[in-house]
C-alpha cells in the first residue's frame, strides 16, 4: 500500500512538471501550485514563480495543527528551471525555507523578494548565491527575460511591513497578484489598472481581505477576470471559496476558479 501512494505521489508531482513544460507555445499560462502560490508561463516557454509552497515547513515551524498543510505536494523544488522566483514576504507559505535554496542551485534563476526576506537568505547560508537575489520594495521595477515586473503597494500589517504585491506584464497581458493584504481602497489610484487577471487572497485572517473584500477590489479595478488565492491550505488560514463564488455570482463579477495544478491560459 505504502508503495502504491509513494508512486501515485510520484506521478502527481510529475504530472504538473509535465504540464509545465508541454503547455502550448504563443499562448501564457498560468498555473495553480496552492495557497498563493502561481507559475506563470509565457509564450515562448520562460517560467517565472511567486510564492510558492511547496513543503511542510509552516507547520514544523509554528507547531501547530492548524497549520498542517491540507493540500498535497504537487511539485519538488528542482523539478523546473525557473528564470525568475519571486517571494512577496517573509511568511513561509510564502518563502518556503526548505525549497528555495534548491531553486536557486543551478546558478541561473533570480530570486526576487522582499526586503524582510533577507534575514532568511542569511539564515539559510545562500551567501553563495548573492550574485542572483535582489531584495524589492513598492516602486522597483526588473525587466527578467520575458517577464516586466514591477512591485507594488501591499498592506500586510506590522508583521510584515515589508511586503509587495506584483505587476507583471508578459506578451502584452498585465497580471495583478496583489500579495497578502487587507483592502485598501484609499489606495486604489496606486494600483494596477487595466488588467487582464486579478489574483488576491479571500482568507480574511491574518491581515488579509475576506471573500467580500476581494469582490470589492475586483469592482475598484474591473479586471478581466479574478482568480481568488489562500484558500484551502491550512485551518488556521480560513477562506469559503464557495462564499466568494456566491458573492461575485451575485455581483455578476468574471472569475476564474483554478483547482490544485489546474491551469488558466490567456
Amino acid at each position: 500500500m505504502e508503495s502504491n501512494q509513494k508512486k501515485a505521489r510520484g506521478y502527481i508531482m510529475r504530472s504538473l512538471a509535465e504540464k509545465v513544460l508541454s503547455a502550448r507555445l504563443g499562448e501564457t499560462h498560468i498555473f495553480a501550485v496552492g495557497q498563493a502560490g502561481y507559475i506563470i508561463k509565457s509564450a515562448s516557454g520562460r517560467l517565472l514563480a511567486i510564492d510558492l509552497y511547496l513543503s511542510d515547513c509552516v507547520e514544523r515551524f509554528e507547531k501547530s495543527v492548524g497549520f498542517k498543510r491540507l493540500l498535497p505536494k504537487i511539485l519538488s523544488p528542482d523539478e523546473l528551471e525557473f528564470d525568475v522566483v519571486i517571494c512577496t514576504h517573509h511568511h513561509l507559505d510564502h518563502f518556503d525555507v526548505d525549497s528555495i535554496p534548491a531553486m536557486i542551485s543551478n546558478r541561473k534563476t533570480k530570486l526576487l523578494c522582499s526586503v524582510d526576506c533577507e534575514i532568511l537568505v542569511e539564515q539559510l547560508g545562500l551567501d553563495y548565491y548573492k550574485s542572483q537575489i535582489f531584495y524589492v520594495k513598492p516602486t522597483d521595477k526588473y525587466r527578467v527575460m520575458d517577464f516586466q515586473i514591477e512591485f507594488v503597494l501591499c498592506d500586510h500589517g506590522s508583521a510584515a511591513p515589508g511586503s509587495v504585491g506584483v505587476y507583471l506584464t508578459v506578451n502584452g497581458k498585465n497580471i495583478y497578484e496583489t500579495g497578502d493584504t487587507c483592502l485598501r481602497l484609499d489606495k486604489v489610484s496606486e494600483m494596477p489598472h487595466e488588467l487582464d487577471v486579478l489574483i488576491a487572497p479571500i482568507n480574511g485572517a491574518y491581515g488579509n481581505m475576506n471573500e467580500e473584500e476581494c469582490s470589492k477590489l475586483a469592482e475598484a479595478l474591473n479586471p478581466n477576470i479574478t482568480i481568488p488565492c489562500h484558500y484551502g491550505m491550512f485551518a488556521a488560514h480560513h477562506g469559503d471559496v464557495g462564499k466568494f463564488y456566491d458573492i461575485m455570482n451575485m455581483k455578476n463579477l468574471t472569475f476564474k476558479l483554478i483547482g490544485l495544478g489546474e491551469q488558466y491560459s490567456l
